[in-house]
């Protein structure tokens, strides 16, 4: 069942805490807008802070189809928009020769029972009717929420391919005709700044900066993504990740790796933190064997001892 856009910004904030998204005030507000205009949004930010679980944890909420594009170094306009079906083409066409000659294969062949539908192509279609109560509170689906994950992933050609959709929310095929959307998509795009995205993609979007949570912030997406841990246990995760965060590592802590680190100490039983469990469990946080080797040890001690959270 489909659920009512949010009118305001604190129903937003709402609506993503009830799905366990703890969302900041500005997100919510670019969020709020992103809907209600509604434009795409493009939302920027180190890997692991929460960008992808946005779009997922909307579609959940308000309960619409989730259709994820998500990019890679390569990726064509075959993996990320429509294919056409070859094989099934050229039997086609043969039996329109054995039945009537040559005439009238082309517009056999190029029809739309032969077009493979990838992401984007999904998402144009599929709102259709079911997308007329946009504002209901029940009925159909409804506009998808399309998640093109990752952007900075994929080629600099791939950026120009987006600007028609996200211009006009259609797709050119050459060979048979231009689809547009009934409703558009919501349409949430994320980026790890690997690359810069070209201008004109971010002139077509809202843009935000996901930043790493405050320390408020962080304890409250613990209480709701990792309940188990007690009060004492998650407040010493929370302080010993935004120390780390202080360190000059290769790649610093998300949110994810926080609610993953909760979640082993418990399953290990700690109460609370100890140098042993730490240098036991570094593997949950840090990705990398240098960052690994840097923290190890006299600095985790450090780092713990710093916040007081050594038993």
């Amino acid at each position: 069942m489909t659920v009512s856009i949010p009118r305001d910004i604190g129903e937003t904030e709402s609506l993503l805490s009830g799905g366990g998204y703890v969302a900041s005030r500005p997100l919510a507000t670019a969020v709020y807008l992103s809907l209600a205009m509604p434009k795409p949004l493009f939302l920027e930010g180190e890997a692991g802070v929460g960008k992808t679980e946005v779009a997922k944890t909307l579609a959940a909420r308000l309960g619409r189809e989730l259709i994820r594009l998500q990019c890679w170094e390569g990726m064509d306009i075959s993996a990320a928009a429509y294919e056409w079906d070859y094989s099934r083409q050229l039997l086609e066409a043969q039996l329109a020769r054995a039945e009537g000659g040559a005439e009238g294969v082309r517009g056999r062949v190029w029809s739309r029972d032969f077009l493979l539908e990838r992401p984007l192509l999904r998402a144009l279609e599929a709102g259709g009717a079911d997308g007329k109560n946009e504002g209901g509170s029940g009925g159909g689906g409804g506009s998808p929420v399309l998640l093109i994950d990752e952007l900075d992933r994929a080629d600099e050609p791939f950026d120009a391919f987006l600007l028609e959709f996200l211009s006009d929310f259609q797709l050119t095929i050459p060979e048979w005709g231009t689809v547009s959307a009934e409703r558009p998509p919501h349409v949430i795009l994320t980026s790890n700044r690997t690359r810069e995205v070209h201008d004109a993609i971010k002139r077509r979007c809202l843009y935000h900066w996901v930043d790493y949570p405050d320390a408020g912030r962080e304890m409250k997406i613990l209480r709701l993504r990792a309940p188990e841990a007690g009060e004492m246990l998650s407040r010493q995760i929370v302080d010993f990740v935004r120390r780390l965060r202080g360190v000059d590592l290769f790649k610093l802590p998300g949110v994810a790796e926080t609610i993953d680190w909760a979640h082993a100490l418990v399953r290990l039983n700690c109460e609370s933190l100890s140098a042993e469990a730490v240098e036991n469990t570094l593997g949950a946080l840090l990705k990398y064997q240098d960052d690994l080797a840097k923290v190890s040890g006299d600095k985790a001690r450090e780092l713990l001892a710093a916040e007081g959270g050594e038993s």
